[in-house]
């Protein structure tokens, strides 16, 4: 871990944190309201250890053969960040998952939300999950649309294994952002009127985290801005 790798993430992490800072005040919010979650996916375990000493409290990582590992490894160096799962997830690998994850975003329909609950069995405290959401419907890219949403928030809220966080989405390329996070605060507050406690909106990522935070967000999940294009990095 080089002092200059350290270097180049405290540089690029105040630039986020202003941006993050700017759009809360141009929405009228606390800039307390939004939490950073850093997406290493790719990056090595020292850039995580890294982020964690300049105080990125949580992570995200969307392929389980790569974050067990790095978990592991970040655990060993004595950082523990609260570890986010937010790519697709398949059933079989959710008790790989949760040896690690302390959220799971991207539960999306009925049958994934029950082998979660399974293999939650047991922790000491209950894991929260996040509904991910269809923003345009479109079953190729994931997410739950239509009564699934609920179908599912109900089941994890009844879960005494589980604990409803909220909503995850992202917004489709071909979407305006600022239409596509509109149309997800329209299910948050449906969710949030059935179970007031599911108050995370895990959206925005590094070129739409304006309009997320405008419409809501209290979670961006960061990559590019944060840690820069991977083959640049030494």
């Amino acid at each position: 871990m080089t002092a200059g790798r350290r270097d180049e993430l405290a540089a690029s992490l105040a630039e986020v944190r202003e941006r993050i800072a700017r759009a809360c005040v141009d929405a009228g919010r606390p800039a307390d309201d939004v939490t950073l979650v850093a997406v290493t996916k790719t990056y090595p375990a020292s850039d995580v250890v890294l982020l964690a000493g300049l105080g990125v409290t949580d992570v995200g990582e969307n392929r389980d053969q790569e974050a067990g590992p790095k978990a592991a490894a970040v655990r060993a160096e004595g950082a523990a960040p609260r570890w986010h799962f937010i790519g697709q997830l398949q059933r079989n690998k959710a008790r790989s998952v949760l040896a690690y994850a302390d959220v799971v975003e991207s539960v999306d329909s009925v049958r994934l939300a029950t082998a979660v609950d399974r293999a939650a069995a047991g922790r000491p405290t209950p894991l929260e999950v996040l509904v991910q959401v269809s923003i345009d419907g479109d079953p190729d890219r994931g997410g739950a649309a239509g009564d699934d949403i609920w179908r599912i928030s109900d089941l994890v809220a009844a879960s005494a294994a589980l604990r409803l966080g909220g909503v995850m989405a992202v917004a489709p390329q071909d979407w305006d952002p600022d239409r596509a996070f509109e149309h997800l605060a329209t299910v948050t507050a449906r969710l949030v009127s059935i179970h007031p406690e599911a108050t995370t909106v895990s959206a925005g990522m590094s070129g739409d985290l304006e309009a997320a935070i405008r419409h809501g967000a209290t979670h961006v999940r960061i990559g590019t801005s944060l840690l820069g294009m991977r083959n640049t990095l030494r």
